[in-house]
C-alpha cells in the first residue's frame, strides 16, 4: 500500500516595478519582483532581458533551469549515500531550452544536466548509472513536461 503525504510551499511573489502609472503600456512598467520565503534571504526577480527584464536579477527561466539541477543532485546524493559511493564533489551546468511563438506563447522544449562528480569511492559506471535512478526520483523532473536528459561525467579522487 503506497503512502502518500503532501507537503506545500508558499513563497510570497510581489510585484515591485510600478513606476508611477502601472501597466498603462508595455513600456510604462518594470518587470521586477521580489520572491520571499519566511525566515530566507528575498529573492530578487525580474523577466529576462529579453523580455524587457533587469538582467542583474535572477528570472524565472533560469530558476526553474536551476530547480531542476538541484533536486537531480540532491536526489543523486542520496541514492550515492545509501549505494556506498562517497561523492566529493558535485557540480553541474544545465541548460534549458525555451521556445516561444505568437499563439502558444513561451515553454520549455527541453533541459540537460552535465553534472560532474568526483567520488572517492565506488565503480565509476555504477555512479554514472544512478543518475538515471535519480532522474526517476526528482520531485522536479516529475513535475515538468518537457524532457530532461543527464550526460554525466564521473571523476575520481
Amino acid at each position: 500500500m503506497t503512502t502518500r503525504r503532501a507537503h506545500q510551499y508558499s513563497p510570497i511573489v510581489e510585484w515591485t516595478g510600478n513606476l508611477g502609472t502601472g501597466t498603462s503600456a508595455y513600456k510604462a512598467y518594470s518587470r521586477d519582483h521580489v520572491i520571499a520565503v519566511a525566515g530566507r534571504p528575498d529573492i530578487p526577480g525580474s523577466s529576462d532581458p529579453a523580455f524587457r527584464g533587469d538582467a542583474s536579477r535572477h528570472n524565472p527561466e533560469d530558476l526553474l533551469v536551476a530547480s531542476v539541477s538541484s533536486c537531480h543532485m540532491l536526489c543523486y546524493l542520496h541514492l550515492a549515500s545509501e549505494a556506498g559511493f562517497v561523492v566529493t564533489a558535485y557540480r553541474d551546468a544545465p541548460v534549458g531550452v525555451m521556445v516561444e511563438d505568437r499563439e502558444r506563447g513561451g515553454w520549455f522544449e527541453r533541459v540537460a544536466l552535465h553534472p560532474e562528480v568526483t567520488i572517492s569511492a565506488g565503480d565509476k559506471d555504477v555512479a554514472a548509472r544512478l543518475h538515471e535512478a535519480a532522474h526517476a526520483k526528482c520531485f522536479i523532473a516529475n513535475s515538468v513536461n518537457f524532457p530532461i536528459t543527464c550526460e554525466p561525467r564521473i571523476l575520481t579522487t
